[in-house]
């Protein structure tokens, strides 16, 4: 049994602020990341709420049985069925599900003094999984549909061939056609990185990755073609989570979100080096199991061991039914990973689902975690999604769209307002580097691929951020979009179609179309919010490597300095991100649910984050 104890109310009342003292650039302590074992210290719950359960549960199980975690969040103890039911006033039961046991009770009761200090006890209402048996044979790694960490669209970026490949690599006639490092620096206004230059340690980049491979004779390809500054044989540096591996040893078996994130991200950060964190077996990678709903949490287990035993929002640990149970007699045979690998300073994610999918609390409880990296000085950035305002086929609709197929669909993890999320733009044809860019928006029947538009809109969760709220009223105020409203995520109570009080998605935007890309030994074109993070993303880590050389410290969460100085990007005017059977939100003057504040500028970016402490 384990007992999550809620967090101090310190914590509770003040995390937000504490995170924008240390992001905001007017702020005296701006760039003055915290410690782990600060941030742990913070969030630990009260001594009178650590001895006020275990004088508690000692009425019922003895005190030597107790274990009380090294982050003072939860109590762990074995318990026989009669002590369990005496304990919590309940009767115990157990179902079978996907050949495990789940065992739960209906309704649990706590004594009237104990429950202000209790945030979740499981086996409870939801049940834990016991007696893990085998479950069949591993699931052949393959270019399929993976399963609970879903890059955006559900599938890997649409990959097709293209009918004309840039004569050289350094053309930019073409950009309207295959978007190649060349493009994307005449784009943002950056330079091909030194490759001799000398690069800090401790500033690798990080991207996630899960149930999607590299492979590097593609990436051997790419940088022949496009990137001869790179030596062939480059590649990231593996931080296996729970048996993640790369890259892959057949080419046909290589991954389209992995490849493109890489060769995206090397022409922008190398001699810097990449980070892969390849999370989860195979198995669970690749929904074994049943486990495609949850998403992120072994990987915050790996980066922060407390996350591992953090309680918040009514979760505890990893959901026993949404998440990897470790060991996994079907794949990784070790213990959970808990706190194994230091995160990197900037991380980019190009995975993800929509709020819908998942429990609040179990967003709620991810979303504090973002604030305690951001805290310590990591930036994430994730893709903003790939269907406009609405979501997957079939997910709880025919559109994935909510209330009937009506509601805009937000997405998930993007709505937590701790991270930098990325939308994505788009050269159209007849247009040059020199021209401004659109919103991404390819209509269905497009070749080669299903609609696509750049994932936008307004949280259901999560209520608009402070940082954020002087932007999205310009932007209600000179640009107030068509259709109907509702406040506080309420949209089952009301005829409107977007929240609007929620937080803005998204908060940046970088090209996601007709990327050129090497996938399984053959040159095409990819694309996708899947895209735009990683350059995004790729940038900031330059940018930081830059801050090092002198000095000065990583830059953690940027949204606050974005918004406050929204002239270092670049205002995207033009281009919507329909879905749901309507036309979206339109690309405007300022920030838009769309483009968010805009591509970079990267000469702007680094002279405002080289000035600030």
């Amino acid at each position: 049994m384990r007992v999550g104890l809620k967090h101090n109310d310190n914590a509770a009342q003040n995390a937000h602020s504490w995170l924008m003292d240390v992001s905001h650039p007017g702020s005296v302590k701006f760039g003055k990341h915290w410690t782990q074992d600060d941030v742990l210290e913070a969030f630990r719950p009260t001594k009178e709420t650590t001895d006020t359960v275990a004088e508690w549960l000692s009425s019922i199980i003895d005190k030597s049985r107790l274990k009380l975690t090294d982050n003072k969040a939860w109590y762990a103890f074995d318990a026989t069925v009669a002590e369990a039911e005496a304990l919590l006033h309940t009767e115990f039961y157990h179902v079978e599900q996907d050949e495990r046991s789940l065992v739960h009770c209906n309704e649990y009761h706590l004594p009237k003094h104990v429950q202000q200090h209790i945030d979740y006890i499981t086996p409870g209402v939801k049940g834990t999984m016991m007696n893990v048996e085998s479950r069949g044979s591993k699931v052949k790694r393959g270019f399929g549909k993976p399963g609970k960490g879903k890059p955006w669209g559900g599938q890997p970026p649409k990959w097709h061939p293209t009918p004309k490949m840039p004569h050289n690599n350094t053309e930019l006639a073409t950009c309207d056609v295959a978007i190649t490092p060349a493009c994307l620096r005449a784009l943002y206004h950056f330079d091909a990185p030194d490759p001799h230059g000398k690069v800090s340690k401790s500033n690798s980049m990080g991207i996630f990755e899960e149930g999607d491979f590299y492979a590097q004779q593609d990436l051997n390809s790419f940088f022949t073609n496009f990137t001869r500054y790179i030596p062939n044989g480059t590649h990231p540096i593996l931080d296996s989570v729970d048996g993640g591996l790369a890259p892959v040893a057949n080419l046909s078996d290589a991954g389209g979100e992995s490849n493109l994130d890489f060769e995206l991200a090397f022409p922008i950060v190398y001699p810097q080096t990449i980070t892969l964190y390849q999370v989860d077996d195979l198995y669970y990678a690749e929904g074994g199991n049943g486990t495609t709903g949850g998403i992120f949490n072994t990987f915050l287990d790996a980066i922060d061991g407390s996350y591992c035993t953090y309680s918040a929002y009514g979760e505890t640990g990893n959901d026993p039914v949404l998440d990897p149970t470790y060991p996994d007699p079907n794949g990784y045979m070790g213990p959970l990973q808990c706190g194994v690998y230091k995160p990197t300073n900037v991380i980019s994610i190009s995975y993800g689902e929509q709020e819908q999918d998942l429990p609040a609390c179990y967003q709620k409880r991810q979303c504090n975690e973002f604030l305690k990296l951001g805290l310590m000085g990591t930036s994430i950035f994730v893709a903003s999604g790939d269907t406009g305002v609405g979501g997957l086929r079939g997910d709880g609709s025919p559109n994935g769209c909510l209330r009937n197929g009506t509601v805009f669909s937000p997405t998930q993890p993007n709505s937590c307002p701790y991270l930098t999320n990325v939308g994505a733009t788009k050269v159209y044809p007849g247009k040059t580097v020199y021209d401004p860019e659109s919103a991404a928006n390819d209509l269905a029947g497009a070749p080669y691929r299903s609609a696509y538009s750049s994932g936008g809109g307004f949280s259901n969760i999560f209520t608009t951020p402070d940082y954020q709220q002087a932007a999205v009223n310009m932007y209600f105020r000179e640009h107030n979009p068509p259709y109907p409203y509702y406040y506080n995520g309420q949209y089952n109570n009301s005829v409107g179609l977007y929240n609007r009080n929620g937080r803005g998605i998204p908060d940046v935007a970088a090209n996601g179309d007709n990327i050129a890309v090497y996938v399984a030994g053959r040159f095409g074109l990819s694309g996708g919010t899947s895209a735009s993070s990683p350059i995004f993303a790729a940038l900031i880590n330059r940018i930081v490597e830059e801050r090092l050389k002198i000095g000065k410290g990583p830059l953690g969460f940027i949204n606050p300095t974005l918004y406050s100085h929204p002239y270092i990007l670049q205002d995207i005017k033009n281009g919507s991100n329909p879905g749901c059977g309507m036309n979206g939100f339109d690309a405007v003057s300022g920030w838009d649910p769309v483009t968010g504040l805009g591509t970079p500028n990267y000469p702007k970016m680094l002279k405002l984050w080289l000035s600030l402490p």
